[in-house]
């Protein structure tokens, strides 16, 4: 029998060494019974978060102040960088651990991701672009989308932004043959929405004919050369508007882990990072920056020690 549970502490329940007093005498073992007992790096834990207080009340073991103390000193000693609580940002290969594990283990489907992220980026634009603000032709939204998953997102953002009242139009000169991507172009046809049988290499035609314009053309892992001629021709004439661009997870043509860009990367005004934002988003300097992970559940963001904003009600972005 483990000897921390060969007494009681008399009200029922085991009595537990004390692991920072185990000589004989009044404290060689704690009165807190075993349930409330909390180990050392629990005590970090919640020392760092500065709630001990409200989840423990004062405890007439002396050698659980003392437990307490030592924690907060290690908590206050720490690097702040090897902190996992004080990170913001996802590698590449976390990124796509967090959306196997959503996938996986909480049974998400993949048409459901991307509707919520669509959902997520089409309200990120309205927070930045109000509709009751906008003239009739900053209603007019482009939606540039690629072959891969962002192009998926950006579907749905275009339907979104059409239930909104805004007036979206739809680039997709690289079509996916993936049974979701075709769903999600049927559904914008079938609601209206034109596609655009070319993007017009005169700059100017776009910034009059559109109020903005939302990159959905490449996702973190995506290498240009994978997309093809049309769409890189895309980036390049994207990258020349006056308009504000809007990007979603990651700005096209940059690299996800460090932040730089390619020939033709884009310089968006606003960037919307979808679940958690990726580490190149440590270099966006940009006017806005939402994170559209309202659906992440907390015991995931813990598990990938994500430290992010609160949301505010129901919104399903937050303002970084």
């Amino acid at each position: 029998m483990d000897r921390g549970l060969e007494r009681s502490n008399g009200r029922g329940q085991a009595a537990e060494a004390c692991p920072l007093n185990p000589r004989p005498g009044p404290h060689s073992r704690c009165d807190r019974p075993i349930t409330t007992q909390l180990y050392p790096s629990r005590l970090r834990f919640l020392a760092s978060m500065g709630i001990w207080a409200s989840l423990h009340p004062a405890s007439s073991c002396a050698c659980a102040t003392k437990e307490l103390a030592l924690a907060m000193i290690g908590a206050a000693s720490r690097d702040p960088a090897e902190a996992p609580e004080d990170r913001r940002f996802l590698s590449t290969e976390e990124a796509a651990a967090l959306e196997r594990e959503l996938l996986e283990d909480y049974r998400f489907g993949r048409q459901q991701l991307v509707e919520l992220c669509g959902h997520a980026s089409a309200v990120a634009v309205t927070k930045v672009f109000p509709l009751p603000a906008l003239s009739r032709k900053q209603k007019t939204v482009l939606v540039v989308c690629g072959p891969e998953q962002n192009g998926a997102v950006g579907l749905v953002c275009a339907r979104h932004l059409r239930v909104f009242e805004y007036e979206p139009t739809i680039f997709y000169p690289t079509r996916s043959l993936d049974p979701l991507h075709q769903d999600l172009t049927t559904q914008c046809e079938k609601m209206d929405i034109p596609f655009l049988s070319y993007l017009p290499t005169e700059v100017q035609l776009i910034n009059d004919a559109y109020g903005l314009v939302v990159d959905a053309v490449l996702g973190p892992g995506v290498e240009p050369r994978e997309v093809g001629g049309p769409c890189m021709r895309a980036l390049a004439t994207l990258k020349l508007l006056s308009i504000p661009l809007v990007s979603l997870d990651i700005p096209s043509g940059w690299d996800a882990e460090t932040g730089e860009d390619s020939e033709d990367g884009l310089r968006p005004d606003v960037l919307v990072s979808l679940g958690a934002p990726k580490r190149c988003a440590g270099r966006f300097s940009g006017r806005h920056h939402f994170v559209a992970g309202r659906f992440v559940p907390d015991d995931v963001r813990r598990k990938f020690a994500l430290r992010l904003p609160g949301y505010t009600g129901t919104d399903c972005v937050a303002a970084l």
